[in-house]
């Protein structure tokens, strides 16, 4: 096999590509070389150049049926940016959720309220302080903090990704978005789902999909 050493290989994968390779020496390759019975007229970077294209090959074909679309939560009632705080906790636990998209009266997400934000709101870092003050005085949350707006806590902007985004584009859009759930959109920018990182990363390891 002879390719041209003169050709200028471009590294197909982008900077933004977050799917992980294996970072082959020129030792690892020339020890494959030696291992291919005859003779074989590739340079390393060549052969490099070769395992980048295969890769992502092997990774499209593998992730090509992963979507947002596909994996997302259809069911979700978000909130609107008026809805109290004391009504959305109870959202939270309803939907079995810990992040909810806020919108507006034409499903354009504002934002998304995390029970990071909410811990915040009623004067808590995490779960355990808040419970440690509630125990330490049951009176310690002020009732006026029930009333506040979710807009007022939550997250914005908002990372989000369309009904189509494939395997690359969720992957990316996730490293920039700490939160548990991500919302999707239509091509209007609309709510169309809620995707969960756990469901995400479960889609990753093919033998763990549904």
């Amino acid at each position: 096999m002879n390719l041209n050493p003169s050709l200028a290989f471009s590294d197909p994968l982008s900077a933004e590509d977050q799917i992980a390779e294996t970072n082959l020496t020129d030792d690892d390759i020339l020890e494959a070389m030696r291992e291919i019975p005859g003779y074989l007229d590739i340079t390393t970077s060549d052969f490099r150049a070769l395992y980048h294209l295969a890769h992502r090959h092997a990774v499209d074909r593998l992730f090509s049926d992963i979507t947002a679309g596909r994996l997302m939560r259809r069911e979700v009632r978000p909130l609107t940016p008026d809805t109290p705080l004391a009504e959305a906790i109870p959202s939270f636990v309803r939907q079995d959720l810990k992040s909810l998209p806020v919108v507006d009266g034409q499903r354009r997400v504002l934002g998304i309220l995390t029970e990071t934000d909410v811990l915040r709101g009623l004067g808590a870092e995490t779960f355990l302080a808040l419970l440690a003050r509630v125990i330490a005085d049951a009176k310690c949350i002020k009732s006026e903090q029930h009333h506040r707006p979710v807009c007022e806590l939550m997250t914005a902007p908002v990372v989000s990704v369309p009904l189509d985004a494939g395997m690359r584009e969720l992957l990316a859009a996730f490293s920039r978005h700490a939160g548990r759930a991500m919302p999707v959109l239509t091509n209007d920018g609309r709510l169309a789902g809620l995707l969960p990182r756990k469901v995400f990363l479960n889609a990753c390891h093919p033998d763990r999909r549904p």
